[in-house]
């Protein structure tokens, strides 16, 4: 079926007018009565009857006026949805993040975005650095947010975000709480340690060997962050964590900080995308929060 003469039609159908549907559409009359002709032809039924200056439907003209008003009712629709697409006010953004940004820094932004634009489905997946640049290579996620390193791939873009700083922490009744000590001090607490390849255990073996130092023998392992905390909370050994993890703690009065002589060691958080251009979903989101950050 001939879409433009079936758009022809509609117009005079609603019009009530081949007249007046040319001079909406801004064609001449006969060139609209000869497309309307065409279409009857094609599909062997009359749709129009000549009635007074307008025109009437028959049974199959008013039967093909519904169809077709819900046709381009859709066709509206569609482009109505691609250019809130266009826009960045539809579709789905999908993130991955290392568990820091995913914890402390993105709630905020991903419910700020939400409340910018309802209309875009967001779906987070928290995951360890590797499998986040994974599900952005392997086109399953459009922006991953990665702490702890700062990876160089070819196929990726990196964005310098946030840089989180580490801290030393004891429970609020322990001698050194608040104090300000040498490393050499420091070390002479039995630490808790994260699970192996986590950033905060990795960075105080890092610190110890650059200071020729030994590091601070186990004292206890723990495989995560709440884990560490609450060991610490009750009274034993110190930690070297991060600050956007132990802050609201150390504001509680639950946990105190240990500041350390001439050590400032940080944990870069990167926003990584593909070097192809991002989505605009995508693109609103990073501009959002690098504006505002």
């Amino acid at each position: 079926m001939n879409l433009h003469a079936l758009r022809l039609f509609y117009q005079a159908a609603s019009l009530g007018s081949v007249t007046l549907a040319a001079e909406a559409l801004h064609l001449s009359q006969p060139a609209v009565t000869a497309q309307i002709k065409k279409l009857e032809r094609e599909i062997g039924l009359r749709l129009l009857i000549p009635q007074g200056r307008g025109v009437m439907l028959t049974e199959a003209g008013s039967h093909l006026a519904a169809e077709a008003r819900r046709l381009f009712e859709l066709e509206g629709h569609i482009e109505e949805t691609l250019e809130q697409l266009k826009a960045g006010s539809a579709g789905k953004l999908h993130l991955a993040a290392t568990y820091l940004p995913a914890n402390f820094l993105l709630p905020k932004w991903i419910a700020r975005y939400k409340r910018a634009y309802p209309g875009v489905g967001v779906e987070l997946s928290t995951s360890n650095s590797s499998q986040a640049a994974d599900l952005l290579l392997h086109y399953r996620a459009e922006i991953a947010f990665i702490g702890g390193i700062r990876l160089d791939h070819p196929l990726l873009l990196r964005t310098p975000w946030y840089e989180d700083e580490m801290c030393f922490i004891v429970h609020k009744g322990h001698p050194l709480a608040g104090a300000r000590v040498t490393l050499e001090e420091m070390l002479q607490e039995p630490f808790i340690y994260r699970e192996e390849g986590s950033f905060g255990r990795e960075q105080l073996i890092a610190l110890c060997s650059a200071r020729h130092l030994p590091a601070p023998p186990v004292g206890l392992q723990m495989n995560g962050l709440n884990e560490t905390l609450r060991v610490v909370m009750e009274g034993y050994g110190a930690a070297f964590l991060s600050l956007l993890e132990t802050r609201e703690h150390i504001a509680a009065g639950v946990i105190s900080r240990v500041e350390i002589d001439g050590v400032h060691m940080t944990n870069p958080v990167s926003i990584y995308t593909r070097k192809e251009e991002a989505s605009p979903p995508a693109q609103r989101f990073i501009d959002m929060i690098l504006a505002k950050s």
